[in-house]
C-alpha cells in the first residue's frame, strides 16, 4: 500500500537549533552501505545518462539512439550490449562510495554546525520549522561544493562510460603523473551545479518531513516518510542542477589533450543545440537517474538512524 500524504501546509515550529545528533559510525556505515546499494544497482542507468548528455546534435531514429547508448556494441547479442554499460565500474565504485559517505554522512556534520552557532539566526530570519528546514538544505549546499574534492574520480568514471579512447592504454596512476591537476578541468561548473543541487535536494527532503509530516525530530520519520521525502528532494534537486550538469559533463568527457572551456561550451550550445540542449537527458534522470537518487538518498536516511539506535 502507498504511503498516503497528510494535508498540512504549517511548519511544526521546532527550532532550527535542535537537531537529533547520531553517531559518527552510524553516519558513515549507514551512508556507505547505500553508496554500495546504488552502484550494484544502478551502474549501467548512470552510463546511459551521461551517454545521452554527451551526444550532441538530435536523436531521430531508434537505430541513431543505440548507437549513441551502445555505442560500438550496437550490434551486438542483448548481453554484449548490457555488459557495454558496465565502463570505468572501479572508478565508479571508488566515486560512488566516497562520494555517498563524503555527502550523506558529512551533511549531519555540517548541520550540526549550523545548529549550534547559528541555528536561532535561520530561526529568526525564516521563522522556525522554515528556518529548520532552509538550515537542513543549506548544509547540503555547503558540502555540495566541497564534493569538488572527489572531481578528478568522477572525470575518470565519466570518460570511461562516454569516451574510452581518452585513455589509450595508459592506466590510473600514469594517467594521473600525465594530467595532474587538469582532472579537476570543470571544478568550477561542479561547484556550481553541486551548491544549488544539493540545497534542494536536502532541501526538498527536510520540506516534505517539515510540512507534509510535521515532524520535529527528521530522525523519526518512518521508511515510507523517508521515501516520500527522498522523491521530493532528488526531483527538485536534479531539474535545478540539470543544465550545469550537462556543461559540466561535456567538459568532462573529452579528451585530455583537447579540453573545451565550459563558457565555449555554453555559446555552441546555445548557437547550434537552443535553448533545450541545456536540459538533454533531464527525462532519463528524472526516469532512470532520479530513482537512483530517491534509492541511495531514501537508503541513507533510513539506515543512518537505525545504525545510529543499534550502537
Amino acid at each position: 500500500m502507498s504511503p498516503s500524504l497528510p494535508v498540512a501546509v504549517k511548519p511544526t515550529g521546532s527550532s532550527a537549533s535542535q537537531v537529533k545528533k547520531e553517531s559518527t559510525t552510524a553516519r558513515f556505515l549507514g551512508a556507505g552501505c547505500a553508496g554500495i546499494a546504488e552502484l550494484m544497482v544502478f551502474h549501467p542507468v548512470d552510463t546511459t545518462a551521461k551517454r545521452l548528455m554527451s551526444n550532441y546534435g538530435k536523436i531521430t531514429s531508434a537505430a541513431q539512439l543505440n548507437t549513441v547508448v551502445f555505442k560500438d556494441k550496437a550490434n551486438a547479442s542483448v548481453p554484449g550490449r548490457f555488459f557495454s554499460l558496465f565502463p570505468g565500474l572501479g572508478y565508479a565504485a571508488a566515486y560512488k562510495i566516497l562520494q555517498r559517505v563524503y555527502k550523506y554522512g558529512g551533511q549531519p556534520f555540517v548541520r550540526d554546525y549550523l545548529a549550534k552557532n547559528h541555528g536561532d539566526s535561520f530561526d529568526r530570519s525564516f521563522g522556525k520549522g522554515n528556518g529548520k528546514a532552509i538550515m537542513h538544505a543549506t548544509a547540503g549546499s555547503l558540502v555540495g561544493i566541497g564534493e569538488i574534492v572527489l572531481l578528478p574520480l568522477d572525470v575518470l568514471k565519466i570518460k570511461r562510460q562516454t569516451n574510452p579512447e581518452a585513455f589509450r592504454g595508459r592506466g590510473l596512476f600514469k594517467i594521473i603523473k600525465d594530467e595532474g591537476f587538469g582532472l579537476y578541468r570543470g571544478w568550477g561548473w561542479t561547484a556550481a551545479r553541486n551548491a544549488p543541487g544539493s540545497f534542494a535536494l536536502f532541501g526538498g527532503s527536510a520540506a516534505a518531513k517539515e510540512y507534509f509530516y510535521k515532524l520535529s525530530d527528521y530522525n523519526k520519520a518512518s521508511w515510507s516518510q523517508n521515501f516520500v521525502a527522498s522523491i521530493a528532494g532528488a526531483s527538485a534537486s536534479l531539474i535545478v542542477s540539470a543544465p550545469l550538469d550537462v556543461i559540466k559533463t561535456r567538459i568532462q568527457n573529452r579528451n585530455f589533450e583537447n579540453p573545451e572551456s565550459g563558457f565555449r561550451i555554453v555559446s555552441n550550445m546555445a548557437r547550434k543545440e537552443g535553448f533545450s540542449s541545456f536540459f538533454k537527458g533531464l527525462t532519463p534522470k528524472l526516469l532512470m537517474t532520479g530513482p537512483k537518487l530517491v534509492f541511495s538518498f531514501w537508503l541513507a536516511q533510513t539506515l543512518i538512524p537505525a545504525f545510529n539506535k543499534m550502537m
